[in-house]
């Protein structure tokens, strides 16, 4: 990863982790789940309102590390207006990013989440990384078990 690159995902994970957008409890939300990482610790819910198959809604709560709560943050302005099957497409490419590397996606077309490429090269925080997005699966799915990314 170039100096560049790396200056950008240090900088977009602080902005996101002091910053969070979205976090909140989304009001009558249609999907809820919770996840955990007991590795590090991070623990969040996920709510959003699901309306025709379309996410029109998403926040998170919780507490974790910074890279935790901005993959969360990121996760939630990008799926927002997107169908389910969009969003658990873009999951696939993060989740690809995150454990295989910025070399096995097109970075280009995740646009923001693209800064999440930085964290294949550190592979005990992938967990961290992916928490919030296993979670809104879980959330799509339905599934009112904790998730864990254990």
């Amino acid at each position: 990863m170039s100096s560049d690159l790396k200056d950008l995902y240090q900088e977009v994970v602080l902005e996101h982790s002091k910053r969070p957008r979205n976090f909140r409890v989304v009001e009558g939300a249609t999907c809820a789940a919770e996840g955990y990482n007991p590795l590090c610790g991070d623990q969040l819910s996920v709510t959003l309102k699901l309306e025709d198959g379309v996410i029109r809604d998403i926040g998170f709560q919780g507490q974790g590390c910074a890279i935790s709560k901005a993959s969360a943050s990121l996760m939630t302005g990008a799926v927002k207006d997107k169908t389910r099957e969009e969003a658990q497409a873009l999951f696939e490419r993060v989740h690809t990013l995150v454990t295989e590397g910025p070399d096995k996606v097109d970075v280009e077309s995740l646009g923001k989440l693209a800064v999440l490429s930085g964290v294949s090269e550190f592979p005990a925080r992938v967990k961290c990384a992916s928490l919030a997005w296993h979670t809104l699966n879980a959330a799509l799915d339905g599934r009112s078990t904790s998730v864990s990314t254990e």
